[in-house]
This record gives C-alpha cells, structure tokens and sequence, in this order.
C-alpha cells in the first residue's frame, strides 16, 4: 500500500493508538501492523513505532502536568530498572522474531482485565502516590521494560496491573505515572534502535504527529472521565486485542 491513501491511514491509526494508549493499552497494535501494510519489515515497523510511542508519551506527560497529575519521583524510580529491561528487551527484538511474545500478550491482558476488576477503588484521586511492595515493583518494571523494549505492543496493561492492581493507585494517577515511565524508557530503546537501522524516518515522523495528538486527546479523557470510563475503555481494548492476537479475527 502506498501513496496518501497509505499516509492518511498512517497518521489516523497513530491518532487512534496515542488515544488508547493512555486510556489503556494496545495501539501500538494498530501502528505496528499499519507499518507493516505499507511494505515495512516487522523489525522496521517496530523501531519506527517507537518515535511514535516517546512522541505520545511527552504529549501527555505535558497534558497530565497541566492538569495537576505528576507522579513524577515513584515514575521516575520505576521508570530506572524498566530502563534496564528496556535495553536488553530491544536488543532481543533486533535479534529475534516476536512471535511467542505476541502469544503470551494474549494471556497477559485477560489477565489484567481481572485484576483492574477485582481491585478495591480508592476512595479519592488524592491517594498516596508511592505503591505498595516496592521492591516487587522494581522486579515487575525492570521485566515490563524488557518487553516495552522488545515489542511495546500492550505493555500499557502491564503498567496498569503494576501500578493499580499492586499499588492500589486510583486509575486516573496509573495513567498518569503509566506515560512518564514509557516516556523515559523508550529513549534508550529509540537510540539502539536508531543505531541498528530500524527506523524510517518519514513514516515515523507522520506517526509521531498522529500518536502525539491522540495521546493528548487521551489524557483529557481520562481526566475528564475518570475512572468508570477509563475501566470500560480498558475491559473493551484488553478483550479485543486479546481475540485479535489468538487469531479470532
């Protein structure tokens, strides 16, 4: 597929992701296949989503801030052994097929659906903003960020079991710690992946300015919305990209 047809399509399948991506997971579903219909290798359109991806993520980082959402010392301290996976998890993904991974995501998001479910609410957005068993969270961030640097496709859910499933955070604050922490281990993934020559730069810059926007448009939902809307979101993306990756459509 080529010619604007193909930018067009690019640019609205990297609004639609930046939006589910804050909200909850699984754009990069959206863009990575996109990428691919277009005529990319799969190893392209991997380190090409990833522009995508630090593009949305510093866009709603700014609009969460603007908000009043920071979270910035717990994310920044999760965000450092994600950083760690993050390196070795791309330096996998430029060697090896993701096949198994896409498999396994299958069980995962069923899996999350569950926990945000199940969890008790909190009773206000102003809960305390340092998760519960840190230590734990240190060992799930720095696997999170191993799969965030491989194929980055749903590790949203993962994020969002971490932080709000173990931490007991309210969905609102999840989200907007969820977006620092890729925000900062994208960076390390984005240079080995720039450095290994796996990314196109145009499509990238037109999926950045999609994700970008979507990404923007996302956090005034998730704001605006709270967390009713943002649990409904999360239960209707986890299950059908679960369907989608075990091949019922």
């Amino acid at each position: 597929m080529s010619g604007l047809p193909a930018w067009i399509l690019l640019a609205g399948a990297g609004l639609l992701a930046g939006f589910f991506n804050v909200v909850a997971g699984g754009g990069s579903l959206l863009t990575i296949p996109a990428l691919i219909l277009m005529g990319f290798p799969p190893a392209v359109a991997n380190g090409t989503n990833r522009m995508a991806i630090l593009s949305q993520n510093i866009s709603s980082v700014l609009a969460f801030r603007r908000r009043g959402y920071a979270g910035v010392r717990t994310a920044v301290l999760l965000a450092l052994p994600a950083c760690v996976g993050a390196v070795f998890g791309t330096l996998a993904a430029i060697a090896v097929s993701d096949d198994v991974f896409r498999k396994i995501l299958s069980a995962v998001m069923l899996i999350v659906t569950a926990l945000i479910f199940t969890r008790r609410p909190s009773e206000s957005d102003d809960a305390r903003e340092a998760p519960r068993a840190f230590a734990l969270q240190v060992v799930l961030f720095t696997a999170i960020g191993f799969y965030g640097g491989f194929i980055q496709a749903g590790v949203g859910f993962l994020i969002m079991a971490a932080l709000s499933g173990l931490g007991r955070l309210p969905l609102v604050r999840t989200n907007s710690m969820k977006v620092l922490v890729v925000a900062i281990y994208t960076i390390p993934s984005l240079v080995l992946f720039v450095a290994n020559g796996r990314v196109a730069w145009l499509p990238a810059v037109v999926l950045a300015a999609g994700n970008a926007a979507g990404g923007w448009l996302g956090t005034v939902f998730t704001v605006s919305r709270g967390e009713k809307w943002i649990r409904l979101v999360l239960a209707a993306a986890v299950v059908a990209m679960a369907c989608k990756l075990i091949g019922l459509f």
